[in-house]
């Protein structure tokens, strides 16, 4: 019986090592094969973002954008050659796959409001409607200088010295309108005028005071116009 028990141990190991011996050179060769993957794939790696930095320094794209790209695409470069090397070891990658898609559906259902405000960030960084340092205003009643422009938000500083935190969303669906970005802008008064006064006198008298500003523009033309019965006279100026 004792001697049946020893040779049934005996006929184990010699099957497990004759296993051993056919698995090794593959088992190896997948080990090998993996970490040359992996260091080529980091080396790559490197390479793109070498490539992307120098991407965004052509363009002149704004910091805040530019580090959640590069984010980004580290992120997903380093996901997918984690695949790569999982298959070269002879693990099966569908259930990373699922995984994977299983976890951004759910992150999207849960985040639907911040990802339309990332969104609407990576056009406003992209498009470039304003910068830091314009005075804009929105159709939805925000106003002020722009003082921070992130992914999710749009930092305004108002004219009461307020710091007002807009959605990019919110921001990037409605009408803006930039007071900074043109190099020239026009204003306008509306002067009064009583009925008996010289309006031929008038008009030349707010024309001198115009051409003696020094805020004045000289080249663009003033327009001038007699509205409400010749009692208000509207004139124009380009600042």
């Amino acid at each position: 019986m004792q001697a049946n028990n020893i040779r049934d141990i005996g006929d184990h190991w010699n099957r497990l090592i004759a296993s051993a011996v056919e698995w090794a050179p593959r088992i190896i060769t997948a080990v090998i094969t993996a970490a040359l993957v992996y260091v080529i794939g980091l080396w790559l790696i490197r390479v793109i973002k070498r490539v992307l930095h120098g991407t965004f320094e052509r363009r002149q794209m704004e910091p805040s954008l530019r580090l959640f790209v590069s984010n980004l695409v580290s992120w997903v470069l380093n996901i997918l050659l984690f695949i790569v090397v999982v298959t070269q070891l002879g693990v099966q990658t569908s259930a990373f796959v699922a995984i994977i898609g299983a976890a951004g559906l759910a992150i999207g259902l849960a985040l639907q409001g911040s990802l339309s405000n990332f969104a609407g960030g990576v056009l406003i960084l992209l498009l470039k409607p304003f910068r830091v340092g314009d005075y804009i205003s929105s159709s939805n009643g925000e106003s002020g200088t722009v003082k921070e422009i992130d992914i999710f938000n749009t930092k305004l500083n108002t004219p009461q010295n307020q710091i007002l935190v807009v959605p990019n969303g919110t921001l990037s669906n409605s009408s803006i309108t930039n007071f900074s970005q043109l190099p020239v802008r026009r204003t306008w008064f509306d002067i009064g005028v009583s009925y008996d006064a010289d309006l031929k006198k008038a008009k030349e008298i707010l024309l001198e005071v115009i051409s003696n500003n020094e805020f004045a523009h000289k080249i663009q033309p003033h327009r001038w116009s007699l509205p409400n019965w010749e009692i208000v006279r509207s004139t124009y100026r380009y600042v």
